[in-house]
């Protein structure tokens, strides 16, 4: 069942002061490669397109076709393609003095560290469909735009888009590096923090007090070389910890891409460095540059599990103890799977993964035996859009979309079919907050894009998704996945990146029963 409320929450929204373009930035090797990039950009943006050489008279009349239909619902188009006059030079410098003419907030560019479609046995090496220069160009917008950010000091968001993803399915289900969904987390003091990936790594914003609406930031995380994804999540006594990859240039031409763990103990104050973990193909190059995006969890004693897709298309994890100590890369087998992986705690206190399967539809799910070892499970009776999966707040719970209707769902194992959440407005994950008390109840709240890409709340009586949700449009639009957190005094804040405004938060009223907002700030002192 789903009910919709027909009051928009809050007042009037709060105009940040100073609020610039929202221009966004495409650098591709030629003009069409740049058509699955400018078909997923939404009304309102400014898109101006870099290419490294002019490209076929085909792909040239595609892209300008693509433009037209963006221009026609609703987006500006700032002149021509621009073309960087073909290979050789330094075409960091290059796209470097195109980045900062076009000013850009967000960068679209392809992906850096393609996944392979076999493998030459003869020569040991993988093999693409797909130009080489396609991962070359990527990481040289990587580099210019993270130049670009070092310069001017203002975040610059990066989406790298997967090769040949369906544009169909949303922006969600095309990128490299996922964007984070629970980004928005109360510290142990009760300060709120976000934190996201940008092109120069990953930058957070900070409440001066608890409950506060004076904010923070954006102040970078020390970390060169993050890839722009992130992995947030809590440890059993608060804490929050992050997990993102690293890629960096070897000297013999090659590049390592690692994934690495920092955790923040303090709000506020520096994180800790850090910690590479490795990948689990790490001894080759070429194999290692392919590891999936990190996604973890704690089980309730406080060991925490980390698990990637590796290369074979399986599943690899590593787990620290409670004493600091850290396993070794270990491999669960079994289905091959996509680089789509979601780590839950169970009710029982373990920790299960559930991941798309490569070559069907399916979603399978791991979790350990009695004895501890990992069995796999492959009844789940769904198939979810590829990027829309994400803990729900019931411990073991998966939220995902429908890979057919767009509907956002609930499941939980043991359960017959999914859990129905809404009508399918919208893209991406559902973001979740749990502790949410309304007239004496506890009830979890749901954050998502809606209609439009609007910011859209919801909420159900804790643990009982079933009974129905009431969703409000919170009128801000949000690129990324907006999130919500509640502080240790149980106030409910949510946050947005609106276009051209950057990071913004609306606080619950205090009035009893209500699940009203007060009008969105911008996180700034």
């Amino acid at each position: 069942m789903t009910r919709r409320s027909e009051r928009r929450a809050g007042g009037a929204v709060a105009q940040a002061p100073g609020i610039r373009p929202h221009v966004v930035a495409v650098v591709v090797t030629e003009p069409a490669a740049a058509v699955p990039l400018v078909t997923l950009e939404a009304p309102g943006a400014e898109i101006a397109v870099v290419c490294l050489r002019a490209g076929a008279k085909e792909g040239r009349a595609a892209l300008d076709r693509a433009l037209a239909q963006a221009a026609e619902r609703g987006c500006r188009v700032l002149g021509a393609p621009r073309i960087l006059g073909g290979e050789g030079g330094d075409s960091v410098a290059a796209l470097l003095d195109e980045l900062r003419e076009i000013n850009p907030e967000r960068l679209h560019t392809l992906d850096p560290d393609p996944v392979h479609v076999s493998f030459d046995e003869t020569g040991g090496t993988p093999v693409y469909d797909e130009p080489a220069g396609h991962a070359d160009i990527a990481a040289d917008a990587l580099a210019a735009a993270r130049a670009l950010q070092s310069e001017t000091g203002e975040p610059l968001y990066v989406d790298c888009h997967r090769a040949k993803a369906d544009v169909r399915l949303g922006a969600a289900s095309c990128l490299r590096h996922p964007a984070p969904v629970n980004w928005l987390v109360a510290g142990f003091d009760g300060r709120l923090t976000a934190f996201l990936p940008t092109a120069a790594g990953v930058v957070r914003w900070f409440q001066d007090l608890p409950d506060g609406t004076a904010w923070r930031g954006p102040e970078p995380v020390e970390g060169p070389g993050l890839l722009p994804g992130l992995t947030v999540v809590r440890d059993p006594h608060g804490f929050p910890h992050l997990f993102a990859l690293r890629r960096t240039r070897r000297g013999d031409g090659g590049v390592d891409v690692e994934v690495v763990h920092a955790v923040q103990y303090r709000t506020g104050q520096p994180l800790t460095p850090w910690n590479s973990l490795g990948g689990p193909n790490s001894g080759d190059w070429r194999k290692g540059r392919e590891v999936g995006f990190p996604t973890a969890a704690f089980d309730s004693a406080g060991n925490l599990f980390v698990f990637v897709r590796n290369f074979g298309h399986s599943i690899s994890y590593r787990c620290q103890s409670v004493d600091g100590v850290w396993t070794a890369w270990q491999h669960l087998g079994g289905t091959r799977v996509a680089d789509d992986l979601v780590a839950v705690t169970t009710p029982h206190g373990g920790v299960e993964v559930y991941a798309r399967a490569r070559d069907t539809e399916a979603v399978v799910r791991w979790y350990p035996a009695q004895g501890g070892a990992w069995t796999e499970d492959r009844t789940p009776p769904f198939a979810a859009r590829p990027g829309t999966m994400s803990p729900a707040p019931e411990p073991g719970s998966i939220h995902f979309r429908d890979l057919r209707t767009n509907a956002p769902s609930a499941w939980r194992p043991g359960a017959q079919a999914p859990c129905p959440l809404g009508d399918a407005e919208g893209s991406g994950p559902v973001a979740a907050a749990s502790g949410v008390e309304m007239d004496g109840w506890a009830y979890s709240l749901l954050i998502r894009s809606g209609s439009g890409g609007a910011c859209a709340v919801g909420a159900y009586p804790e643990g009982r998704p079933g009974t129905g949700v009431w969703w409000q449009d919170l009128a801000e639009r949000s690129y990324g996945i907006p999130a919500a957190a509640v502080s240790r005094t149980g106030r409910l804040a949510v946050a947005t990146r609106a276009p051209g405004q950057g990071l913004l938060v609306a606080h619950r009223r205090e009035q009893a029963g209500s699940l009203a907002f007060g009008d969105w700030q911008p996180a700034r002192g």
